[in-house]
């Protein structure tokens, strides 16, 4: 593996332990005071966001590790365990993720980028869990690729927000018309490119 893609891997990992860490902060805080910026959701949908934010961060947290070969290649059955785990909260948070997105407070394009999210959030993990139990493994690592770069959602959308409000001088309605989309596309253009580079070396 080259150095680059280490150090990717491990900012990559770094980011996303930390993202997944701080969205347990209602733990310590009351909801309202976690998550001011969703206080309509808080005040309407209140078990649908919670079941979200539950799930989401534990399917982030959990990819990490699901990604690594070498937990694939040491600890199989963890690897199993830990994959229902991540395909179960995907579920959760992306089902959630689509009443929330529906009513997202951005309007009709931001409503659209997050309800494409969770659709293909569903698609991916779904497709790489049917391959697995059809014992295409190669295809189900590949879906799997997909699936996190869409979960890495979280990490992205966290990072580009500042940049949209401090930045741009966007409040949040304004900016998530933006990071509805910004959040995950490039993630995806990023794994396509990733896996068709992996494909053209195994070839070659």
């Amino acid at each position: 593996m080259s150095l680059g893609l280490n150090i990717t891997r491990w900012l990559a990992a770094v980011f996303a332990l930390l993202i997944a860490l701080t969205a347990y902060r209602f733990l310590l805080l009351d909801m309202e005071l976690a998550y001011p910026g969703m206080l309509a959701h808080l005040a309407e949908r209140r078990t649908v966001l919670m079941a979200h934010i539950v799930a989401a961060p534990l399917a982030l947290a959990i990819g990490v590790f699901q990604l690594w070969p070498s937990l694939r290649a040491r600890r199989p059955a963890l690897h199993r365990a830990m994959g229902r785990i991540y395909v179960l909260a995907v579920l959760v948070a992306a089902l959630a993720g689509l009443v929330i997105g529906y009513t997202a407070p951005g309007g009709a394009v931001a409503q659209a980028g997050f309800v494409v999210l969770a659709l293909l959030w569903l698609c991916t993990t779904g497709l790489a869990l049917w391959h697995i139990r059809s014992r295409r493994i190669a295809a189900h690592r590949r879906w799997m690729v997909r699936s996190y770069a869409l979960t890495f959602a979280a990490v992205t959308l966290r990072l580009q927000l500042p940049f949209f409000e401090m930045v741009a001088g966007m409040d949040y309605e304004l900016a998530s018309n933006w990071v509805a989309w910004s959040a995950w596309l490039p993630n995806l253009i990023f794994a396509e490119w990733w896996l068709g580079e992996r494909r053209a070396k195994t070839s070659a």
